[in-house]
This record gives C-alpha cells, sequence and structure tokens, in this order.
C-alpha cells in the first residue's frame, strides 16, 4: 500500500510519492488552505490597513452573500466591524505603548550581583523573596493576551504561588 501523506492545512491524505505530492502543493486548494492559515496569525493593525484600502462589496452588501467569498478583492466588513477593529488596533497600541519598564538584563544582572555580595551566607530563592519590588510581568508587542493562553502558561498571580507544606504525591 505504501505511505500516506496528510497535509495539515487541508486534512486530507493521500499516497505519498513525488507526483502525488508536488500535485497537491500546487493546487489551488492547497494554496488557499496555507493562505487561511497564515492569514489568521496577521494583527489587527494589517487587518485594518488592507479593509481600509479595499472598496466595499456591493453583492455581499445587498445580498450578505459572494460568489467569490474570501477570494473577493472587495471588503466583506460592515462599518460595526470596522469600528471593532479599530477599538482594538488601538487598545493593542496602548498596551505597547504603556509606561511600564521594559526589563533590562544589565540592570538585572547588577541588582543580582550586589545582592549577592551583601549576602553570601543567604540562598539565591531567600534573597528573592526579601525584595520587597514587585515583579512585573509583561508581554513583547505583537502577543496576544494572556487570557487567549492555556492555564499552565498564565503568569502567576501577585504574591507568587502558594505552595502547600505537606504535600504527598502519588
Amino acid at each position: 500500500m505504501g505511505k500516506t501523506y496528510f497535509c495539515d492545512y487541508c486534512g486530507r491524505s493521500f499516497q505519498d510519492n513525488l507526483h502525488n505530492r508536488k500535485k497537491h502543493l500546487q493546487g489551488v486548494q492547497h494554496q488557499r488552505a496555507k493562505k487561511f492559515w497564515f492569514d489568521s496569525f496577521r494583527d489587527s493593525a494589517t487587518i485594518l490597513a488592507e479593509e481600509l484600502a479595499k472598496k466595499p462589496c456591493r453583492k455581499f452588501l445587498q445580498s450578505g452573500q459572494c460568489d467569490f467569498g474570501a477570494n473577493c478583492k472587495f471588503s466583506h466588513m460592515t462599518d460595526e466591524e470596522i469600528q471593532t477593529l479599530r477599538q482594538k488596533v488601538e487598545e493593542e497600541n496602548t498596551v505597547e505603548q504603556d509606561d511600564r519598564l521594559n526589563p533590562n538584563i544589565d540592570e538585572w544582572l547588577a541588582k543580582r550581583a550586589k545582592r549577592k555580595e551583601n549576602n553570601l551566607h543567604i540562598s539565591d530563592l531567600e534573597v528573592e523573596k526579601e525584595e520587597d519590588v514587585p515583579v512585573v510581568y509583561w508581554l513583547p508587542p505583537g502577543y496576544h493576551s494572556t487570557h487567549e493562553l492555556p492555564p499552565s502558561l498564565h503568569p502567576p498571580p501577585p504574591g507568587g504561588w502558594k505552595t502547600a507544606l505537606h504535600v504527598e504525591w502519588g
């Protein structure tokens, strides 16, 4: 029977040989599925700029449907959707321009070296706990907010995780 090739973009599998794979990868359906996949990662500002540059699709506005669908060169967004997108872009820009301090590794290393010199008899973990400066967690520009992340990737709560003293595993 031979090996089968599964295309993650299209969700299809077929016999894996050079001819079949080449034919599939050059096919229109695969190209559309691949474009749709990568377009899902575009940021809101890019989407807004592209939608504002397009004229509204008359057929879509009249009937709510367009024969070209996602391949239409005209915009299928309503005024309300464009306003919502504008607000989202503004929110993202305010988060990026937030006046929180961007962490600097050189400053952190200098502070750590000073603490180590002053507290040679104390472990690093105890020194970290003694510090009264609250830790500020921030996301680099372009990253999605933390509510979209799985729970295991959420930043720690203020004050750290609560640990039980006598926990038995198993």
